[in-house]
């Protein structure tokens, strides 16, 4: 009966976001994109978090249904996939993201587009975003991203996170990563001492 009704409750707000989405292009038309990504972030509850998985179902490269998007959380970008089972938290800002199965991000974190979005002219001036380079930043299945944490670069398979942690640099499959920059500490399959 509970999987009949969460998939009943899809199927409504699939329905729901549908508008949204084609008015979007479905992703493609960015302004619009933005304004739906950023009004359905504020939508309360349990219903808000059905209607922001719908919308990214129907506007990102990839979003499963059977994922939780959390209250103030939007995805500046199209060009992200969500795998089954991820859990993000309150107030994430996500670019473009790959999110492995399972995966779960704390609150507030960030996951912007590579590190190099924002270059400068010969004459060290901030050029806009259009000159800069976004690349997809990957997390692997499994991972726990502590609170706060901003993530400019991969993180490998079943790897922790610290909360507050930057990463700058890839994190290996199954590492425990802390601090600014971020330093692999230890591996995630060792027992506590």
């Amino acid at each position: 009966m509970k999987t009949f009704l969460k998939k009943f409750l899809h199927a409504i707000f699939l329905a729901l976001a549908f508008p949204l989405a084609l008015s979007s292009g479905f992703g493609r038309f960015a302004p619009a994109y933005r304004f739906w990504a950023q009004s359905c972030a504020f939508a309360p509850g349990l219903p808000g978090d059905y209607l922001r998985t719908a919308y990214y179902r129907l506007t990102l490269d990839e979003c499963s249904v059977e994922s939780r998007i959390q209250f103030g959380s939007f995805f500046a970008h199209p060009q992200a996939r969500v795998e089954r089972g991820v859990c993000i938290g309150s107030y994430c800002v996500l670019g473009r993201a790959l999110i492995g199965e399972r995966t779960q991000i704390g609150s507030g974190v960030q996951v912007l587009s590579g590190k190099h979005q924002h270059p400068r002219d010969a004459e060290g001036r901030i050029m806009g975003s259009e000159h800069g380079i976004f690349v997809t930043v990957g997390i692997g299945a499994d991972c726990w991203i502590g609170s706060g944490a901003i993530l400019l670069a991969a993180v490998g398979a079943g790897s922790t996170i610290g909360a507050g942690s930057v990463v700058v640099h890839p994190v290996p499959a199954g590492s425990i990563a802390v601090g600014n920059p971020a330093r692999v500490v230890g591996k995630t399959n060792e027992k506590p001492t």
